[in-house]
């Protein structure tokens, strides 16, 4: 049986080249004993779910500086706002990833304009520009994040696609893009569309010369899928450093590839895989959350 079309949310069954079978995409498949420890929240109103979010993508930039991916100013994580899906939520300008709360989160229209009901300080040109462009261009995509991290803007001068070559680098089979096409600090809208166009349908984007950028149904999704980016780089980066004369390296099959991404592709796996982060940023030091 052939796999479905990696990335999609088809309930119908998806096998391996071995014979491996999965029934439905979701968490559940990869727990066993219990129901699933994390499952993405309903609230009984959005004013509920906008506050959750916030503290989430708080959480996201605690982990984002506990990891590295900080340069000056650069960097940038949005949040599609529930209540007003055409406004979303950034951060200000020039805080340390490792210093933002829910609160200092700055609330803008499609226009760039800083709304009132949020704290009223300066966001980055080219981070609006680029998720502007973005939140537009897919309804569906309700965060995105983007920083300068080593690995990224390493890889990112090859402007090629990561290689199936390990299990956890086929979350992003088939739904990876590059775009080429730089063209400098991106501060221009134009710029910004260009990256959206680029980036398609996927999870993810090589930034040519730039570095990377994942979106996601929820922050923590978009979240994840950068550090798995990012760590995806490093390895091909190791891997193809580590080739002797004559070796290639081994790549997965696009049926093992496809099914794989099936299995732990999907938004709410990749919304679970976040947690254990969140849980640690709660331990050490929950200020965040204000």
């Amino acid at each position: 049986m052939a796999p479905i079309q990696a990335g999609t949310s088809a309930e119908t069954s998806t096998t391996s080249g071995k014979g491996y079978e999965i029934a439905s995409r979701g968490a559940h498949n990869l727990a066993m004993g219990a129901p699933p420890p994390h499952s993405i929240p309903k609230f009984s109103t959005k004013e509920e779910e906008r506050a959750w979010a916030k503290q989430h993508m708080a959480a996201a930039f605690r982990v984002f500086a506990r990891k590295g991916y900080t340069e000056g100013t650069a960097g940038h994580i949005s949040l599609r706002d529930p209540i007003d899906p055409d406004t979303f939520w950034i951060n200000p300008l020039g805080k340390h990833f490792g210093m933002i709360k829910a609160s200092e989160l700055v609330h803008c229209d499609e226009e760039g304009n800083v709304l009132p009901d949020g704290p009223q300080s300066s966001i980055n040109a080219a981070g609006f520009a680029i998720h502007s462009a973005i939140h537009k261009a897919r309804p569906d995509v309700n965060a995105a994040c983007h920083t300068h991290s080593v690995y990224g803007k390493a890889f990112s001068t090859f402007g090629r696609e990561l290689d199936m070559i390990n299990q956890d680098v086929c979350t992003f089979y088939k739904t990876q893009a590059v775009y080429s096409n730089f063209g400098g600090v991106a501060i221009e809208p134009e710029e910004g569309k260009e990256i959206a166009a680029a980036l398609g349908n996927g999870k993810g984007i090589i930034l040519q010369n730039h570095g990377l950028l994942t979106v996601g149904a929820t922050v923590d999704e978009a979240a994840y899928l950068y550090t798995l980016m990012e760590r995806s780089c490093e390895c091909q980066l190791l891997a193809d450093a580590a080739l002797r004369p004559g070796e290639k390296l081994k790549i997965c099959g696009d049926q093992e590839a496809a099914y794989t991404e099936n299995v732990q592709g999907d938004p709410e796996t990749l919304y679970a895989e976040f947690q254990p982060d969140f849980e640690w940023e709660l331990y050490k030091n929950p200020d965040f959350m204000i």
